[in-house]
Protein backbone atom coordinates (compact mmCIF):
# COMPACT_ATOMS: atom_id res chain seq x y z
CA UNK A 1 0.00 0.00 0.00
CA UNK A 2 1.38 3.38 -0.59
CA UNK A 3 2.54 5.15 2.15
CA UNK A 4 4.32 8.76 2.44
CA UNK A 5 4.98 9.56 5.95
CA UNK A 6 5.60 13.51 6.74
CA UNK A 7 7.52 14.39 10.03
CA UNK A 8 9.74 17.18 11.32
CA UNK A 9 7.47 19.53 12.05
CA UNK A 10 8.07 21.62 15.52
CA UNK A 11 7.68 25.21 16.48
CA UNK A 12 10.73 27.63 15.77
CA UNK A 13 10.92 31.54 15.90
CA UNK A 14 10.80 33.48 13.14
CA UNK A 15 13.91 33.58 11.11
CA UNK A 16 14.77 29.96 12.15
CA UNK A 17 15.26 26.75 9.91
CA UNK A 18 13.35 23.49 9.97
CA UNK A 19 13.88 20.59 7.25
CA UNK A 20 11.12 18.03 7.02
CA UNK A 21 11.24 14.82 5.85
CA UNK A 22 8.63 12.38 3.93
CA UNK A 23 9.36 8.53 3.97
CA UNK A 24 8.44 6.72 0.88
CA UNK A 25 7.29 3.28 0.26
CA UNK A 26 4.52 1.09 -1.73
CA UNK A 27 5.42 2.80 -5.07
CA UNK A 28 8.87 3.86 -7.46
CA UNK A 29 10.01 6.80 -5.64
CA UNK A 30 12.76 7.38 -7.90
CA UNK A 31 10.64 8.25 -10.80
CA UNK A 32 7.54 9.17 -9.49
CA UNK A 33 6.67 13.08 -9.09
CA UNK A 34 6.83 14.38 -5.49
CA UNK A 35 5.16 17.47 -4.10
CA UNK A 36 5.04 19.26 -0.63
CA UNK A 37 1.57 21.08 0.01
CA UNK A 38 0.55 22.66 2.82
CA UNK A 39 -2.78 24.14 4.67
CA UNK A 40 -2.52 27.56 6.30
CA UNK A 41 -4.89 28.23 9.33
CA UNK A 42 -7.39 29.72 6.98
CA UNK A 43 -7.44 26.09 5.70
CA UNK A 44 -6.45 26.48 2.03
CA UNK A 45 -4.37 23.71 0.63
CA UNK A 46 -1.66 25.29 -1.36
CA UNK A 47 1.82 23.86 -2.98
CA UNK A 48 4.86 24.57 -1.64
CA UNK A 49 6.94 22.76 -3.94
CA UNK A 50 7.39 20.24 -6.90
CA UNK A 51 9.51 17.54 -7.85
CA UNK A 52 9.27 16.72 -11.62
CA UNK A 53 10.91 13.93 -12.91
CA UNK A 54 12.88 15.32 -15.94
CA UNK A 55 10.78 18.53 -15.67
CA UNK A 56 9.83 21.79 -13.55
CA UNK A 57 11.15 22.39 -10.52
CA UNK A 58 8.25 24.38 -8.92
CA UNK A 59 8.85 26.63 -5.75
CA UNK A 60 6.26 28.90 -4.79
CA UNK A 61 7.09 32.44 -4.95
CA UNK A 62 6.51 33.23 -1.24
CA UNK A 63 8.99 30.50 -0.05
CA UNK A 64 11.31 31.39 -3.24
CA UNK A 65 14.93 31.47 -2.28
CA UNK A 66 13.94 30.45 1.78
CA UNK A 67 12.61 26.94 0.58
CA UNK A 68 14.46 23.93 -1.27
CA UNK A 69 13.17 20.71 -2.23
CA UNK A 70 15.84 17.85 -2.25
CA UNK A 71 15.34 13.82 -2.52
CA UNK A 72 17.55 11.19 -1.21
CA UNK A 73 16.71 8.32 -3.90
CA UNK A 74 18.58 6.19 -1.92
CA UNK A 75 16.77 6.21 1.04
CA UNK A 76 13.40 7.13 -0.35
CA UNK A 77 12.88 10.33 1.14
CA UNK A 78 11.95 13.84 0.28
CA UNK A 79 12.77 16.83 2.41
CA UNK A 80 11.61 20.08 2.71
CA UNK A 81 14.71 22.53 3.80
CA UNK A 82 13.29 25.45 5.05
CA UNK A 83 14.94 28.36 6.00
CA UNK A 84 13.94 32.32 7.49
CA UNK A 85 10.73 30.73 8.40
CA UNK A 86 7.93 33.46 9.01
CA UNK A 87 5.04 33.15 10.43
CA UNK A 88 3.03 32.92 7.10
CA UNK A 89 4.66 29.66 7.37
CA UNK A 90 2.91 28.31 10.07
CA UNK A 91 0.69 25.04 8.63
CA UNK A 92 0.67 21.51 8.79
CA UNK A 93 2.73 20.29 5.89
CA UNK A 94 1.96 17.35 3.19
CA UNK A 95 3.80 14.70 0.98
CA UNK A 96 1.78 13.97 -2.13
CA UNK A 97 2.74 12.24 -5.09
CA UNK A 98 0.08 11.90 -8.07
CA UNK A 99 -0.99 8.43 -7.22
CA UNK A 100 -1.95 9.46 -3.63
CA UNK A 101 -3.95 12.21 -5.09
CA UNK A 102 -5.73 9.60 -7.46
CA UNK A 103 -6.57 7.51 -4.29
CA UNK A 104 -7.18 9.48 -1.99
CA UNK A 105 -8.23 13.12 -3.37
CA UNK A 106 -6.90 16.00 -4.07
CA UNK A 107 -7.72 18.13 -0.93
CA UNK A 108 -4.91 18.36 1.98
CA UNK A 109 -7.70 16.92 4.22
CA UNK A 110 -7.77 13.62 2.14
CA UNK A 111 -4.08 12.94 3.31
CA UNK A 112 -4.08 12.51 6.73
CA UNK A 113 -2.59 14.53 9.40
CA UNK A 114 0.66 15.83 8.01
CA UNK A 115 3.23 17.35 10.30
CA UNK A 116 2.80 20.65 12.02
CA UNK A 117 5.19 23.41 11.54
CA UNK A 118 4.59 26.89 13.79
CA UNK A 119 6.47 29.72 13.32
CA UNK A 120 5.67 32.36 16.43
CA UNK A 121 8.23 34.78 18.39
Amino acid sequence: EIQLVPSGGGSVQPGGSLTLSCTASGFTFDDSDMAWYRQVPTNECELVASNIRGGTNYIRDSVKGRFTILEDNNKNTMYLQMNNLKPEDTAVYFCVTPRLMQIRGSKCSDWGQGTQVTVSS
